[in-house]
């Protein structure tokens, strides 16, 4: 054994709570460590602790989006955006109602995905991509329920060039396939 792995491996062993300790450490100082604390490109994170669905963090999300100057590509063009967003949870109630919209109703929470596409702007292009992914959606097992267009503002500052590139997006429903018994499984296909 090195003399490397045999420091890492009494660090590692000094450090080492028991369970008991472990909770009781994370009662009294909860889960922050300034150990843990190291340089990282324009990431944020806003979560409730047990898992609870609110706007707030929604909010705070897009405020820690605001704030931070460097997310990892920045342009000589300031109206270039480099494709920072939010990871939610599925808003499913806005589907819900969206999709109603079009005569679709959406199976309950968990037995349904969604998949954010961007697609061509030419007409016949995007429709032989939009085939595309429902055929391997199909040759999954899965079904299709439909489509929806995602709104864009189109009064948004944009950089010409980006505005002459700026794809079609669009969100596919897919319905969990009879092959299919749970959810992880779902998410996975």
């Amino acid at each position: 054994v090195s003399t490397q792995s045999t420091w890492a491996l009494r660090k590692l062993k000094e450090r080492a709570m028991t369970t008991a300790a472990e909770i009781q450490h994370l009662q009294e100082h909860g889960l922050y460590s300034g150990a843990d604390e190291h340089d990282a490109c324009g990431v944020g994170f806003v979560a409730h602790i047990k898992g609870e669905k609110s706007h707030a963090i929604v909010l705070q999300g897009l405020k820690i989006l605001e704030n931070l100057d460097h997310r990892g590509a920045v342009g000589a063009d300031k109206l270039m955006g480099d494709g920072a967003g939010i990871l939610i949870q599925l808003p499913d109630l806005l589907y819900r109602e969206e999709m109603a919209k079009q005569g679709v109703t959406l199976p309950p929470p968990g037995e349904y995905g969604v998949g954010m596409i961007f697609l061509p702007k030419e007409n016949a292009s995007r429709i032989a991509c939009e085939q595309e992914i429902e055929r391997a959606v199909r040759e999954e097992g899965q079904v299709v329920l439909g489509w929806r267009d995602v709104p864009v503002d189109l009064d948004m500052p944009m950089s010409p060039t980006v505005r002459a590139k700026e794809p079609v997006i669009r969100q596919i429903f897919i319905g969990r396939g009879p092959d299919i018994l749970v959810t992880d499984a779902l998410e996975r296909k």
